[in-house]
């Protein structure tokens, strides 16, 4: 006979015990931090994607919905919060908010085209010769409440080749213009008449000079932020000279740009490494302050030196980093620490100096969390640590406010008892920290 009545345990893929989660919090974890059906270190981007889509039935609909959301507006993910409403189509006590929370997570004209593919990707075969599976009467009015979204550029500049295109949505929802501009342009997409974006991708893919180019789109400030940091390279590269691309980065907004992205652009573009971190540290200025003391302890283990996506050089570390750079400056008192095989205190550093402090403290080794928190955990302070939970040893209960920042979408985590989790990582997490201790106060 077969025995029912057992303990089922749970454990990390290092091998320590690890927490057993509610389906509404195994959802968070592996939504949170997910880049669809990319690779991480212990898990493949199917096993994800898998777990994502057998979870979503499991959680209350109005949780599933706000997690979409959290995790578009919030965590800035494009293609996990689409999969989640597709799986919310399937769901019958799911649909009837897909077309509220569909108009609200799309963002961006090619996140419709982008919906369809994953919406079909269940036959088998190529896009173009799978049998189309009839689209939902939710997902069409989601799909005509955002196409009323996009201008004329937006359409222009998203509207890409692909087995789905912006006008294929267009046929397919039959959505009505919101007035006689919008009904012009959307005769010019069904056409192939928008206008070329004034974009630097099209300029340059156009054959333009790139010194020329990037001057114009600099002078004319049509030049991005984020496109300004992806291209310092090529900027270089293009002979801009040094003076123009510093006074572009010293006039650049910042207040929507993380601190690991100035990481990833100091590491290819190191001659402009001052006028980065100067950036970065503007774009900290006026973030709310986490009062009392602080310790950070964070994750240098081998998890977390992969990257991020296939298309990513950036890792999990360096994004711990650039949250280490943020905590650094809004603390009012704080102290560093790594941990892998030891832990160790880092030296007081700001900017890419404490980036640079944080990777080189120690060997990437083993995840021995559950001994650096016994290490440095002081009671009356306030513990952060930023981890991708995969522990080696058991981890105990925290004597200090204890933070746990999940940055991984692994199924398991550790951490027992007081902990308070956070999965996902953005500017969003020590603010977010700051007004749920304002609300425990």
């Amino acid at each position: 006979m077969v025995r029912l009545n057992k303990i089922i345990r749970a454990f990390t893929r290092e091998g320590a015990r690890a927490v057993r989660f509610t389906p509404e919090m195994e959802l968070k974890r592996a939504l949170m931090n997910c880049l669809l059906w990319e690779d991480q270190f212990y898990e493949d981007g199917v096993a994800i994607a898998d777990r994502i889509k057998a979870l979503v039935p499991k959680v209350a609909p109005a949780k599933v919905a706000q997690l979409a959301i959290e995790a578009r507006e919030v965590m800035k993910l494009r293609h996990a919060p689409l999969l989640v409403i597709r799986e919310m189509a399937r769901s019958e006590k799911h649909r009837t908010l897909v077309a509220d929370t569909l108009a609200q997570v799309i963002q961006r004209p090619d996140e419709m085209t982008e919906l369809l593919a994953i919406y079909w990707a269940d036959a088998l075969g190529p896009m173009q010769q799978r049998k189309r599976q009839p689209v939902s009467a939710q997902v069409k009015k989601g799909l005509a409440r955002a196409l009323t979204k996009f201008d004329a550029y937006q359409l222009a500049k998203w509207d890409r080749d692909g087995a789905v295109r912006i006008r294929d949505v267009l046929f397919l929802v039959h959505a009505k213009p919101k007035d006689a501009e919008q009904e012009k342009v959307w005769k010019q997409l069904v056409d192939g008449e928008l206008a070329s974006p004034d974009t630097w991708e099209v300029s340059l893919s156009a054959g333009k000079n790139r010194r020329e180019t990037f001057e114009r789109l600099i002078a004319e400030k049509k030049l991005g932020g984020l496109a300004l940091l992806r291209n310092l390279r090529l900027m270089q590269n293009a002979q801009v000279p040094r003076e123009t691309i510093a006074g572009a980065i010293e006039a650049m907004r910042t207040d929507r740009i993380l601190p690991y992205r100035f990481i990833t652009a100091a590491r290819y573009a190191p001659d402009f490494e001052p006028e980065l971190e100067a950036a970065m540290l503007k774009s900290i200025k006026d973030h709310v302050r986490l009062p009392g003391r602080t310790r950070l302890l964070i994750d240098v283990s081998g998890s977390m030196f992969a990257t991020l996506s296939a298309q990513s050089e950036m890792t999990r570390a360096e994004a711990a980093c650039g949250l280490a750079i943020l905590a650094r400056e809004i603390c009012d008192e704080v102290e560093i620490f790594t941990f892998s095989n030891e832990v160790v205190k880092v030296p007081p550093r700001r900017g890419f100096a404490l980036r640079d402090a944080i990777i080189n403290s120690q060997p990437h080794g083993g995840t021995y969390l559950g001994k650096a928190v016994t290490e440095i955990d002081r009671k009356g302070d306030r513990l952060i640590v930023f981890t991708d939970e995969q522990s080696h040893d058991q981890v105990p209960e925290p004597r200090a406010r204890g933070t746990m920042v999940n940055v991984a979408s692994y199924q398991h985590g550790v951490g027992h008892g007081a902990w308070t989790r956070v999965n996902g990582f953005s500017e969003a997490v020590v603010a977010w920290i700051a007004a749920s201790e304002t609300t425990l106060n």
